[in-house]
């Protein structure tokens, strides 16, 4: 794989990456910035904390739409033919949304847009990880829970379905979700973690 097609994968990845809709859309919408309220992530998460069920939906499956994306471009466009280059795309999504430059590197936890690249790349192990995120916050009512549940099993569900081209990538992102969770995952151990919906 050239030099162009590694960077010009994970330089498009970060830049769709870095879209911040959930903070768009909340201003868009005058409720302000969505980084003052809740847990301060601009994710769907908190911005269902609004109280504004559309815009988080919305949020959600921009965040999605904007992962997918990035592997439909590199996949269809810059490295047609290259799996490795649109996994690449999918790491550089992530950080994207994780760091975004225009937020001072300071953005969300990844969760869609990484479920957004997984349906995009190897759809078989994106549903299954949509699958158990939702049994699970059906069940526990923790988005976090389902997230890290769901992120932790990814790894696994692509190597059975797109092979160790795409193992790397996958472990990247999955660490960096978890990395990104590890408050979450002091409040969960404490039992102090909101439920789906809480405004706080």
């Amino acid at each position: 794989m050239s030099f162009f097609a590694v960077w010009g994968a994970i330089a498009l990845g970060y830049l769709l990456g870095a879209i911040p809709f959930g903070l768009l859309l909340t201003r868009l919408a005058g409720l302000g910035d969505i980084r003052a309220i809740g847990s301060g992530n601009i994710g769907a998460t908190n911005v269902l904390r609004t109280g504004r069920r559309g815009l988080a939906a919305a949020t959600l499956l921009l965040d999605a739409a904007k992962g997918a994306a990035a592997v439909l471009l590199v996949r269809g466009w810059l490295a047609p033919g290259v799996p490795a280059a649109m996994w690449l795309a999918a790491l550089g999504a992530v950080i994207g949304h994780v760091f975004p430059l225009w937020l001072r590197f300071r953005g969300g936890k990844g969760v869609a847009t990484a479920l957004g690249v997984l349906l995009a790349a190897c759809w078989p192990a994106g549903a299954l990880a949509c699958l158990i995120w939702l049994l699970v916050a059906v069940i526990g009512r923790r988005s976090s829970l389902a997230a890290l549940i769901a992120v932790a099993a990814s790894p696994l569900l692509v190597f059975i379905f797109a092979g160790p081209v795409a193992l790397a990538p996958s472990l990247a992102i999955a660490a960096l979700i978890i990395w990104r969770h590890r408050a979450n995952i002091a409040r969960l151990r404490a039992g102090t973690e909101p439920r789906i919906g809480a405004k706080s």
